[in-house]
């Protein structure tokens, strides 16, 4: 995304003067999410799809040696989008509707994007250009929930307690499981759970195995004390999660609705093989791993599917390359590979003598042979060694088809927080985005 000197400015730690003087664009009215700017004086064009942020706080950075002073750091409110455009006055939207005062000043982020320069362009840049720029953006419907005071690593969608319907669990970056029923828009919480101390969560996963009716809630988590990977199984009941059992692998749900199923990996590092994707299956009243359904090559079950993408006759290994590439493995051996498009999320843990980076989930859906993937691109914050920090501003989702050989990109949803995970529900993509003050906004992408 191509960063305007006004954003950048405002940006600044140290400048010795405000960005807002230059910035010159202001809020006039504000109607729900809907915020309608003055930019009357701005000096440049403003076009729809470009971004915006108020300004809703600043402070002094001082020297605590010296005591000089170093110049403002400037607060914003989550990033928005221009909607509408007028001679005098642009119309942005936010995620969600927050109190702004009239008068507070805004910045705006052009939405071009910049080539690289020939000295730093790669093939997997100008692979990205070439794809983003000939692919629509994607118009889909979606439904936001109300904002969540936490940071979201993943969420999951299932008939997990006795209430009648389905219920949203979620896990957060401390550790905290909630269960939510969902309820004309809004959420109301049903159950809490905080996991033991030194766990991490890493990703949430839901299916009923046991058949007793209900789903069980899969978490699976890093323990920093013991560097390990295990899930933990929990069944909610009388509003409380309950620990059913742990299971000594990672396990990740892949599929939606009634072709949901789970795949559980044996923990690996380094040298060590990595373990087989295997379906999880609950068995004589234990769960156990069944038979090898695909080779992971040394991915963790995090970035990919087993989908029947090419035909209706045998599922297909999706994964996630470093590289940033979705790979589609054919039943010949040979792999279909998409645009450079794809990212790790913020989630990363040292697993011995390994940094493991976690990749969002990759969706799979639609009929056999004529299946829709869905991937998380999270953009990064401060260029291009953010990746390596787990540090990114926003999110896109993009929608690729398999046809003669290739993986193609059919749309784009840009999204305004950064992604950690995805699931998919009957009706669609589980998309929790984290925006700036480490809130999330729940959203459900309709397929």
């Amino acid at each position: 995304m191509k960063i305007s000197f006004q954003f950048l400015l405002c940006a600044a730690l140290a400048v010795g003067f405000s960005p807002c003087a230059l910035a010159q664009v202001s809020v006039v009215k504000q109607d729900g999410a809907k915020i309608y700017l003055d930019i009357s004086e701005f000096n440049r064009n403003v076009s729809v799809g470009d971004s915006f942020k108020i300004i809703t706080a600043t402070e002094k950075l001082v020297n605590p040696k010296t005591g000089k002073e170093l110049g403002d750091v400037y607060h914003y409110s989550p990033e928005g989008r221009i909607v509408e455009v007028q001679p005098l006055y642009a119309v942005g939207e936010l995620p969600y509707a927050a109190k702004y005062s009239l008068g507070q000043e805004a910045v705006i982020t052009a939405a071009v994007q910049t080539a690289p320069t020939r000295a730093t362009a790669t093939a997997d840049d100008k692979a990205t250009q070439n794809a983003t720029a000939a692919q629509p953006l994607s118009t889909r419907k979606m439904k936001k929930y109300p904002v969540l005071e936490r940071e979201v690593i993943s969420a999951v969608e299932a008939d997990l307690s006795a209430l009648p319907g389905e219920e949203i669990a979620l896990a957060d970056r401390t550790g905290i499981l909630q269960l939510y029923s969902p309820e004309e828009g809004a959420l109301r919480l049903r159950a809490e759970h905080k996991l033991p101390r030194g766990q991490k969560p890493l990703a949430l996963s839901a299916a009923d195995l046991t058949g007793a009716g209900q789903a069980q809630l899969f978490v699976t988590v890093y323990d920093e004390n013991k560097a390990q990977i295990s899930t933990r199984v929990y069944e909610v009941t009388d509003h409380e999660f309950k620990p059913v059992a742990t299971l000594p692998y990672f396990v990740k749900e892949m599929g939606c609705a009634g072709q949901k199923k789970l795949y559980a990996q044996k923990p690996f590092t380094g040298g060590s093989k990595a373990g087989d994707g295997r379906l999880l299956r609950y068995k004589n009243g234990k769960f156990s791993l069944g038979e090898k359904a695909f080779a992971t090559r040394g991915s963790w079950l995090s970035g990919m599917n087993f989908y029947p993408v090419q035909s209706a006759q045998a599922p297909n290994v999706l994964s996630t390359l470093k590289n940033g590439r979705i790979r589609l493995t054919l039943r010949n051996g040979k792999p279909a590979e998409s645009p450079a498009l794809f990212a790790k999320a913020a989630n990363r843990v040292k697993y011995k003598q390994d940094i493991i980076s976690f990749y969002p989930s990759l969706q799979a859906y639609g009929p056999a042979g004529r299946a829709t993937l869905a991937g998380v691109e999270n953009v990064g914050k401060l260029g291009l060694l953010s990746e390596q920090f787990g540090q990114y501003s926003s999110s896109k989702l993009h929608f690729l088809t398999y046809e003669n050989g290739v993986l193609d990109v059919q749309e784009t949803l840009p999204l305004n927080g950064f992604v950690y995970d995805t699931s998919c529900t009957a009706r669609g993509i589980l998309v929790p985005q984290v925006v700036s003050g480490g809130q999330t906004i729940l959203t459900e992408i309709y397929r």
